[in-house]
């Protein structure tokens, strides 16, 4: 079952979800956009992705068909209200709640894996012990892409006092992350591609930024924005190429440099955006997403 428009459209998987005072830290808010265009997480970081779900699916009190017919009433009344008052408030209330239905009846099938093969599950890594959890994560992203869902978020992250990947010691643990996620990343793209899906999914990996060629501490490394790697597949990249280099020691970026602002708005072409062109308007200003800054890097275009 397809999606209708209305349902979510950025959903994010065990994403970080730091209490209102670290808020800064959260990856699902929307900054000046509509708060309609914030993300939906899908269970938390910490929390096992055999148990991630959307709060609130299930209605313990009443059935599904009654369900439906309260609900149909209630629309029918805000619908009578926002008629004779004309208020947009009454409005986005109508759409938030449709929204929320139509989750209801949707979401729990698409989030249980228990209907795909043997074959397809082993593909992504689960049931093992290192790859089971983002293999999870992984195949609920695919679930979610092909029922037409357009923004999905898969994070590998926690929030302990040295998160995964950000390690300023014990840099060997990178290898125990590189384990976890290798094969359900590779996973997710062949299936998207066996499906037909990766032509016109754009796949995006990647972190905080890099690490310092040179150690902090006793084994650790410290953050690195000067030279770092990320890369796209599907939706049209070019593939098998590799855009750019660092220096010898690979801590800065030489040629082939990218801006973060450069990414985007190439991504955003990618997905048939101009971005000098899509603005909105906010405290009497018309914004860019990029700002005022970004080139489309037509080498990694196909």
């Amino acid at each position: 079952m397809v999606w209708e428009p209305k349902t979510r459209t950025f959903l994010a998987l065990s994403p970080l979800c730091p209490p209102p005072a670290k808020a800064d830290r959260a990856t699902t808010p929307t900054p000046f956009l509509p708060a309609v265009h914030q993300g939906t997480c899908i269970g938390r970081a910490g929390l096992p992705a055999s148990k991630a779900t959307i709060r609130n699916l299930k209605n313990p009190h009443l059935p599904l068909n009654a369900q439906s017919k309260q609900f149909d009433f209630l629309q029918q009344l805000n619908r009578q209200q926002a008629q004779t008052k004309n208020d947009q408030n009454i409005n986005a209330a109508i759409d938030s709640f449709d929204l929320a239905f139509r989750m209801q009846m949707n979401a729990p099938d698409i989030l249980d894996l228990a209907e795909e093969s043997e074959a397809t599950k082993s593909m992504y890594g689960i049931g093992e012990k290192a790859t089971d959890d983002y293999g999870r994560q992984c195949l609920m992203a695919r679930r979610l892409a092909e029922r037409g869902v357009r923004f999905i978020q898969v994070n590998y992250s926690d929030e302990s006092v040295n998160p995964r990947w950000d390690q300023h010691s014990n840099m060997p643990k990178h290898k125990v992350h590189a384990h976890a996620t290798d094969q359900p990343v590779a996973g997710l793209l062949k299936d998207l591609k066996q499906r037909g899906l990766l032509e016109d999914t754009l796949v995006w990996w990647g972190g905080e930024f890099g690490r310092t060629p040179f150690s902090q501490g006793k084994d650790g490394r410290d953050h690195n924005p000067r030279g770092f790697t990320t890369w796209l597949a599907g939706g049209g990249t070019k593939p098998g190429h590799a855009h750019g280099a660092t220096d010898e020691v690979g801590d800065t970026a030489v040629s082939g440099r990218l801006h973060m602002h450069d990414l985007h708005a190439t991504m955003l072409h990618l997905l048939g955006l101009d971005h000098e062109q899509l603005t909105y308007n906010y405290a009497g200003r018309d914004f860019r997403l990029t700002d005022v800054a970004g080139n489309v890097e037509r080498g990694i275009i196909a």
